[in-house]
C-alpha cells in the first residue's frame, strides 16, 4: 500500500482507533505505528480527535423501560409478553443461534438510543485538522476546525514561556502575508468563533510564531518555530 497518500493513512488510522481495523490488518498497521513517524503522528492526530469529541458529548441516561427491554431479550429476567407455542412441524432452533439474535437486537436498541442522545451535539463537524509537532516530532498543540468553531488544545508535552506567547498564524498559497489566527493556549484548550480568514484566505501551511506577551507587536511573525499541515477529515 501506498502510505504515503494522505487519505489512505486518514482512513486506517481513524479505522485502527475505532477498533474497527482487524485481525492480520491491526497487526501489521501496530508494526507500522512502531516504525513510521508519520503514521505514528496520524494515528495520535486520530485519537485525539476522537475522544475529545467523546469528551463534548454529555452523558444521557436511557429510560429505565429500555435497560428492562435489553435484559428481557438476553434472557436475563423473564418477559411479560406470552410465547406461541411452536408447532410440532417445526424444529426449536439451537440456544447459541437465540443468544445471538437477541444480542443483535439488543445491540440495535442501545445504537439506536445512543445516536438519539448524541446526533445532534456532534453539529457542526470538524472539516480539518492539524497537529503541530516540534523538532523532536513531539506533538504540542492538536488544532480542530470547523465551520463556526476555531479549537485548540496544547498538550503535555508543550514547554510554557511565562515571558512570551505562542501565536497562530495562516500562510496563505498566494504568497501574500500571514494572517494572525491568535494566540496559542499554553496549556488545556481555547476554543474561539472560527475566524473569516479559514474562509476566504487560501491556505498553505499553519506556522507557529514566538511573541512578547499579548502577540505580534508589528501585525506579523516575529520568530516562525513551527508549521504544520491541514488534514481534511
Amino acid at each position: 500500500m501506498n502510505y504515503q497518500a494522505e487519505s489512505l493513512r486518514n482512513a486506517l488510522a481513524a479505522e485502527y482507533v475505532l477498533g474497527t481495523l482487524r485481525g492480520g490488518a491491526r497487526r501489521r498497521y501496530q508494526k507500522l505505528i512502531m516504525s513510521n513517524q508519520t503514521i505514528a503522528e496520524t494515528t495520535w492526530l486520530w485519537e485525539q480527535y476522537l475522544n475529545g469529541m467523546g469528551e463534548t458529548i454529555a452523558p444521557v441516561a436511557p429510560d429505565a423501560r429500555v435497560w428492562q427491554s435489553i435484559q428481557q431479550k438476553l434472557g436475563f429476567v423473564e418477559s411479560n409478553v406470552v410465547l406461541k407455542e411452536v408447532g410440532k412441524g417445526h424444529q426449536k432452533q439451537p440456544t447459541g443461534w437465540r443468544n445471538m439474535v437477541t444480542f443483535a437486537i439488543a445491540a440495535s436498541i442501545l445504537i439506536a438510543v445512543i445516536w438519539t442522545a448524541v446526533g445532534p451535539s456532534l453539529m457542526p463537524p470538524v472539516t480539518q485538522i492539524a497537529v503541530v509537532n516540534n523538532q523532536q516530532s513531539q506533538p504540542l498543540w492538536l488544532i480542530e476546525i470547523s465551520d463556526r468553531q476555531l479549537r485548540v488544545r496544547a498538550t503535555e508535552q508543550l514547554t510554557a514561556r511565562v515571558d512570551k506567547d505562542f501565536e497562530l498564524w495562516i500562510v496563505p498559497a498566494d504568497g501574500t502575508a500571514p494572517v494572525s489566527l491568535g494566540v496559542l493556549p499554553k496549556a488545556g484548550e481555547k476554543s474561539v468563533a472560527a475566524p473569516e480568514s479559514l474562509k476566504r484566505v487560501p491556505i498553505n501551511v499553519l506556522a507557529v510564531s514566538l511573541e512578547p506577551l499579548g502577540g505580534s507587536p508589528t501585525g506579523q511573525p516575529t520568530e516562525v518555530l513551527y508549521t504544520s499541515a491541514l488534514t481534511a477529515v
